[in-house]
């Protein structure tokens, strides 16, 4: 490529059924169903936690998504109706879960407003996480997959910047300050108590991401979802008002029944045209404020094939952000550590290493970072280091009102180029976005390949994601998630984890 050039690529096909190909994942799991697999479920195991309401709730909504839910504009086209969950995958959803475990809400209702935020969100989450724990612990037939329904209390008081008014809160038992438990952490301490109460600051302080990285031992497969999802109609606004759900219930079934079939072992889709052999790997970095010993972050990898489904690495621990040039940089050694356990896995599901294997990153890999990608990768499996992130240094406009398509790329030389992942949709006939589109920056930083290629990849890694049932994302899947994951990784400390399935961390 000897000068920059303005295309359009092609907008990646999907596989569904019995090799039909389809643009749309709804099209083609309307028309043709999920990909037929093994481990496909005949039916759906779920268990739910929740309080006596929040069971309610979610046995109103089972009821609604057996069967059909109309769409909230039939002249829309990127609306559609829900024909019903077995229609559409093919499994029975059940009249009722497995079981039923019953949160007592007057007591999560005064746990989670303790002062201590540390101490509230880390005995919320006991609340939901002890139960679960006993359940598996005495059933040899556990749930694939659990519904933990939260009140909408816990959404609000839950998260990091949280605050409890005043009159609202309740006196816990810690003993230490945020401050003081750090350096028992760090320090230790002569006297148990100390080293237990010190323990709430190892977590980090969001229900959401706690309760998922506690239960990562157990290999639990969790779905949180608010009440208010369930069941807007259930509640009021701050005016009074019965609450407006953020999207019509035949689209909320879409999205969770969606992530549900796929969290329970099922294939939704798979990309079209993958080539043999690829493996595409996103970098995972995240700062971690509750690490101990000088490490100010966690590494990951997370392992992508062309059914879509993941595999999740834990890296190691350690002082891999710098303040100087705000990015995360490997050791050498750590390098080739992560990369040998991407290669392992890969071999063990497929009996011979990848034919290529593309490493994505938001920031330029450094050079001990390559080198020991590159000492860990056999001779034969073409390694290639790719720069994704979105950018705004660049602007593209259509004459008319309509924006410019989805799949739109400017390729600035052989090795660096602008991508438009979002844009005008032609099947959808809109754009499904408020403000001008901006592009992804796609640089192939290390290694050779054609910019072209690469291009065509990150749009097929966009119609990816298992958490919803939406044309395409933004983001490929190997970015899109980086920080969901390395929120769930660095909220607990997890230990030396196995490499778990992708559907563990969303």
């Amino acid at each position: 490529m000897s000068a920059a050039k303005l295309i359009q690529l092609d907008e990646p096909t999907l596989t569904f059924g019995y090799q039909q190909r389809m643009e749309h994942p709804k099209d083609g799991l309307f028309l043709f169903g999920p990909l037929p697999d093994p481990a496909h479920p005949a039916e759906m195991r779920i268990g739910v936690v929740g309080t006596e309401e929040g069971l309610a709730y979610f046995r109103e909504w089972a009821k609604s998504i057996r069967g059909f839910l109309p769409s909230a504009n039939p002249d829309a086209a990127h609306h559609a109706s829900w024909p019903g969950f077995e229609a559409v995958f093919d499994t029975a959803w059940p009249e009722n879960p497995i079981t039923e475990i019953k949160v007592d809400p007057k007591v999560l209702a005064s746990t989670i407003r303790i002062s201590n935020r540390h101490e509230a969100v880390s005995k919320a989450v006991s609340l939901f996480e002890d139960p679960i724990r006993r359940y598996l612990r005495h059933n040899e037939a556990p749930p694939t997959m659990w519904f933990v329904v939260i009140p909408e209390e816990i959404h609000r008081f839950g998260r990091p910047k949280s605050t409890v008014p005043q009159a609202e809160r309740v006196q816990g038992n810690a003993f230490l300050t945020r401050k003081s438990g750090k350096k028992v952490l760090e320090m230790g301490s002569l006297f148990p108590e100390d080293r237990e109460a010190a323990e709430i600051y190892r977590y980090e302080l969001n229900f959401h991401h706690q309760l998922k990285a506690k239960l990562l031992d157990e290999k639990a497969v969790i779905q949180i979802v608010r009440e208010t999802t369930l069941t807007p109609e259930k509640f009021l606004d701050d005016r009074g008002k019965p609450l407006r759900a953020t999207q019509d219930p035949a689209t909320i079934a879409w999205n969770l029944c969606t992530t549900a079939f796929f969290k329970s072992s099922g294939k939704p889709w798979k990309l079209a045209d993958i080539r043999p052999g690829v493996c595409y790997v996103g970098l995972v970095f995240k700062k971690d404020d509750t690490a101990l010993g000088g490490a100010n972050a966690c590494c990951g990898a997370q392992m992508f094939l062309d059914s879509g489904d993941g595999v999740v690495f834990r890296g190691a621990v350690g002082p891999w952000y710098s303040e100087a040039d705000r990015s995360f940089h490997l050791t050498k050694a750590k390098a080739a550590e992560l990369m040998t356990l991407v290669v392992d896995a890969y071999r063990d599901l497929h009996g011979s290493p990848p034919a290529e294997l593309f490493i994505h990153g938001k920031a330029r890999f450094s050079d001990d970072e390559w080198e020991g990608f590159t000492s860990s990768v056999p001779t034969e499996t073409q390694l290639v280091g790719v720069r994704i992130r979105p950018t705004t240094e660049l602007k593209l406009y259509r004459l008319g009102k309509k924006p410019v398509l989805r799949g739109t790329a400017y390729l600035a030389s052989p090795r660096l180029g602008y991508l438009w992942t979002k844009g005008f949709i032609p099947r959808l006939a809109t754009y499904p976005g408020w403000e001008v589109p901006n592009p992804l920056l796609v640089e192939i930083h290390r290694g050779e390949a054609d910019l072209q290629r690469v291009m065509s990849d990150v749009m097929g890694l966009t119609k990816i994601n298992f958490n919803a049932c939406v044309f395409a994302d933004g983001l490929p899947v190997t970015l899109k998630f980086a920080d969901a994951v390395g929120d769930i990784l660095t909220a607990a400390p997890v230990g030396d984890l196995p490499p778990l399935p992708f559907r563990h961390y969303i």
